[in-house]
């Protein structure tokens, strides 16, 4: 049906009768709107449209960027972590292992006698007797225990002033062999009898109370000096010195913070001995009266 009216179609609207028609209003406007998207874009068009096209790439070269920049300095990070633990074992310490064996043994001593306190504990083997010690240590003097032939010796020195306490089986000596009678023994049992200073115990007694003349006689390597492996003691990392291949000795030496001696395995298998708590404050104080016993001028001997 070509005739427009009621119920036709968007086909050819009469102008005169028998002509060719024109097309609706409809269809003139779809044509419209579809010419205008076929048409070229004008100068000013295609720069805005360039514009928004460069702003969208670099935007996304951007966005890479940061993330191959984030995801580099993991690499750089996971790769300083993998120097640490495996390329460089001295990397993140105190450089102490870098050094020469006789030079890490000098700042070993050097930083042990600048601590004001330590614990030393463990074994020694000394003139055929093993002493187990645990002792506290401080520049005026010391606290903590000795144990020696199943007697266990409770050492106190404030100063000049040395005290000992033992059981009384300490004080009858070993099968009885000491000069205190039983009498005498159960008196001087689980009290701190004073040493005097010119006992002859006086002088070996004291030598376990004073850090000086213990570190400086512990830390002796015999033989010529070597530098053994990295590891770790204790939870500490470390470094090794030797005394001829570890026959004369080998020292733990510190590889966090300041280099001070972590443990010693003595030469001859004459005993081992870790050192911890350094700097760690203690008090000493002398003993009250009623814990004390003045025995006079000389210990019996035991």
């Amino acid at each position: 049906m070509c005739g427009g009216g009621p119920g036709g179609g968007a086909g050819l609207a009469p102008s005169r009768p028998g002509g060719t028609g024109t097309l609706a209003p409809g269809r003139r406007m779809r044509d419209r709107d579809a010419s205008r998207r076929r048409r070229p874009l004008t100068a000013p068009g295609r720069e805005a449209a360039l514009l928004v096209i460069a702003i969208s790439l670099r935007r996304a070269r951007r966005a890479v960027l940061v993330r191959a920049g984030a995801a580099g300095a993991g690499l750089i990070v996971a790769g300083a972590a993998l120097a640490a633990c495996a390329g460089d074992p001295d990397a993140g310490t105190n450089g102490e292992g870098k050094l020469p064996a006789q030079q890490i043994q000098s700042d070993t001593r050097k930083s042990a006698r600048a601590a004001p306190t330590v614990r030393l504990s463990g074994t020694v083997v000394s003139k055929g007797g093993t002493y187990r010690l645990d002792m506290r240590l401080k520049d005026n003097g010391g606290t903590g225990s000795v144990t020696a032939d199943g007697s266990t010796l409770q050492l106190l020195r404030v100063g000049d002033h040395l005290y000992l306490k033992a059981g009384a089986s300490f004080w009858r000596g070993k099968d009885g062999e000491g000069n205190a009678d039983s009498a005498a023994a159960a008196k001087l049992s689980g009290k701190y009898v004073r040493v005097p200073k010119g006992d002859p115990s006086y002088q070996r007694l004291s030598g376990f109370t004073d850090k000086d003349v213990l570190l400086d006689g512990l830390l002796t390597l015999h033989g010529e000096l070597g530098k053994g492996d990295h590891g770790e003691t204790a939870g500490i990392r470390t470094v090794e010195i030797t005394g001829d291949g570890g026959a004369g000795g080998t020292l733990k030496v510190s590889l966090e913070g300041r280099p001070r001696p972590v443990r010693l395995e003595r030469a001859g298998g004459a005993g081992t001995l870790s050192f911890t708590e350094w700097g760690r404050a203690f008090t000493l104080r002398e003993p009250a009266k009623g814990e004390t016993v003045d025995y006079g001028k000389a210990l019996p001997t035991s």
